[in-house]
């Protein structure tokens, strides 16, 4: 059976190994992954990729313009040419048209600055979210919500606010559905928060993204 291919993006720590690991061992039994950086690509690099994937990390995403602007076009053409993207909050922010512009009528925005958040701080938590209808709970670090119309919501937050969504060929997730135990022991008032591993999610989410 054919095993589609996932380009991952790393750059520690604003693309973090932590979730680009994460990202693997959620996906890493149903897909193949290659590595790539902010270093120069050769041009063939996302000819055999089904999917590019951008994970999270820690830091502002105007980094965009050190780490990925030398691939922004590449990027482009391969969802123009009928590629699909994958961005967990730092890459969700990178689809906003202010980085990638993948989005059509959408924008990707800071979910601690929506009018009705259920937190005004970015930093980690373990926040509630409803994801297909389900009540459950994900790892969260100044992660997006969305603004506009045109998209498929597949979860939100407590507010209502979209968390995640599939817009055509593009799927962003503001929260990390890849986090593993070792994230929650990082920080004291995380470490009770720990109830198991949501890799699932993020596995039915990329199924659901690559099947269109």
């Amino acid at each position: 059976m054919h095993r589609a291919t996932i380009a991952l993006f790393i750059h520690q720590p604003k693309c973090s190994v932590q979730s680009a690991n994460g990202i693997i061992r959620a996906l890493g039994q149903n897909y193949h992954f290659k590595i790539f950086t902010r270093h120069e690509l050769e041009s063939d690099f996302f000819h055999d990729v089904d999917l590019i994937a951008v994970p999270g990390g820690v830091g502002e995403a105007d980094s965009y313009d050190y780490l990925m602007r030398i691939h922004g076009q590449a990027v482009r053409n391969f969802v123009a040419s009928g590629g699909h993207y994958l961005g967990i909050c730092m890459g969700a922010y990178w689809a906003d048209t202010d980085y990638f512009g993948l989005l059509n009528g959408v924008r990707a925005q800071q979910y601690i600055r929506h009018p009705t958040s259920c937190t005004r701080r970015p930093h980690a938590k373990e926040m509630p979210v409803t994801w297909l209808g389900q009540s459950t709970s994900m790892y969260f670090y100044d992660g997006c919500t969305y603004y506009g119309t045109g998209f498929d919501t597949v979860a939100t937050y407590s507010n209502g606010a979209p968390m995640a969504i599939i817009q055509d060929r593009i799927g962003l997730i503001g929260c990390h559905p890849e986090a593993e135990r070792h994230w929650y022991e990082d920080y004291s008032w995380m470490r009770q928060r720990w109830q198991g591993p949501k890799h699932g999610y993020l596995l039915d989410f990329v199924d659901n993204l690559l099947s269109r």
